[in-house]
């Protein structure tokens, strides 16, 4: 089968190098792509915003199925135009994306599914704000409604931090129109475990379990990212899978029929695991990034067969490799707020052990020599029998690479 990716980061790359080995797989493209990925596929550059030039494009090459990598295309509406145009594809209609693109249907959606999620207000204005904040106990906790980047969600202390975050949103629009609105939620304590389900709308198949480390700085100190690392599979207790099952994804799942939503792909579910049991954070529409990185290499089977079947609105069994994985994010200088990009890269970036690599995330070549042209740069994957075997590869592969203002963190996998 011929298969493209859409996208161009450490995600896709992830993808793409499973594809890359499924024995059904005979072709792998990629859309944009970059070029690192340029090294394990066929990259093209099309303007997927162009309804004709993407026609063009995929009638030229008859892909056989596509896979969306991030939320910024399936949230305006790619996956409704490709399945148009006759191609099958992993991910879910524009309007089921909006389980993403917009924190306020996301959380109405946990409403009518009655899965346990934090008491919220909706708000659009800073008195409103901090009026509703009367009903909450801090840190405030304030999201963005629409796409943001990772920059939509502030944790504030009190309410003078919080009016702040408020008028940051709503009088100086510092997201533009993602911060029109927002939820003002209850915070709760506890630890947070990535669980992502493949579904067609009706039944799933669970994928392993991650834990991605959000912030910048060890200790979990410092701003909110897309994620500096993460380690998987993660084994929890019994009793707690089969309470996130019972409680959050057959639910979640039988809401996606019920509100008659178009869903072959990831649901992304973000649980917090608090001293009352688990509750949603948030709902994502694709692979998570990092986590993609570390589940990926876990399955033992064809992705390709997977993909094409869900595509299809089928599901298939899946079995996974008795192995730990972790993955390092490789951070530019002034990530998250301001990356610097354009930083000479010195080291081996096609290095690999025999159980680590890279993928790259936010390379380029210029001159024939790598650069960095992202926030986040680089993703050192390692993989043992132990999670500190995993780890110990991850962080070996990683001093194969570095520039100035390299960020990193240092104590992933350690909670």
């Amino acid at each position: 089968m011929r298969f493209l990716v859409l996208g161009q980061g450490g995600r896709e790359h992830a993808l793409i190098r499973a594809l890359k080995f499924s024995p059904s797989v005979s072709e792998v493209h990629a859309c944009p792509g970059s070029d690192g990925i340029s090294q394990e596929a066929i990259c093209h550059k099309v303007d997927l915003s162009d309804a004709k030039a993407v026609e063009v494009f995929v009638k030229k090459y008859q892909f056989d199925c596509v896979v969306v990598g991030p939320e910024t295309y399936l949230v305006a509406g790619i996956a409704d135009h490709l399945r148009e145009l006759g191609v099958e594809v992993v991910g879910p209609s524009q309007i089921a994306a909006q389980l993403e693109g917009s924190k306020i249907f996301s959380k109405e959606f946990m409403v009518r599914a009655g899965v346990p999620t934090a008491a919220f207000e909706i708000v659009d204005n800073v008195a409103d704000t901090l009026r509703a904040a009367q009903k909450f106990t801090p840190p405030y906790v304030l999201k963005a409604d629409g796409l943001a980047a990772g920059k939509g969600v502030f944790i504030c202390a009190s309410l003078p931090e919080l009016k702040t975050a408020a008028e940051a949103l709503f009088e100086q629009k510092i997201l533009g129109v993602a911060g029109h609105r927002a939820l003002l939620e209850q915070h709760q304590d506890g630890y947070e475990i990535s669980y992502l389900v493949l579904t067609n709308g009706t039944d799933f198949e669970a994928l392993p379990l991650a834990q991605d480390h959000k912030r910048l700085g060890e200790g979990d100190a410092g701003p909110n990212t897309g994620g500096m690392g993460v380690v998987g599979p993660m084994i929890v207790d019994a009793e707690l899978r089969e309470q996130i099952d019972a409680l959050i994804v057959r639910p979640s799942v039988r809401n996606l029929s019920g509100s008659g939503l178009l869903y072959r792909g990831v649901l992304y579910i973000g649980v917090m695991v608090t001293p009352k049991g688990p509750t949603v954070l948030e709902y994502n529409v694709r692979f998570g990034d990092p986590e993609a990185q570390v589940i990926m290499p876990l399955l033992d089977g064809d992705w390709g067969y997977v993909f094409s079947r869900l595509a299809h609105g089928e599901m298939s069994p899946m079995k996974w490799k008795n192995l730990q994985m972790a993955c390092i994010v490789l951070a530019a200088q002034g990530y998250p707020d301001d990356p610097v990009k354009g930083a000479p890269i010195e080291g081996d970036l096609g290095y690999e052990g025999a159980s680590s690599y890279f993928l790259h995330a936010g390379t380029a070549k210029v001159d024939g020599h790598w650069v960095t042209s992202g926030g986040r740069v680089l993703n050192a994957i390692g993989m043992g029998s132990s999670r500190a075997e995993a780890l110990r590869e991850a962080y070996a592969q990683a001093k194969h690479a570095t520039w100035r203002g390299i960020q990193m963190r240092k104590d992933i996998g350690a909670k």
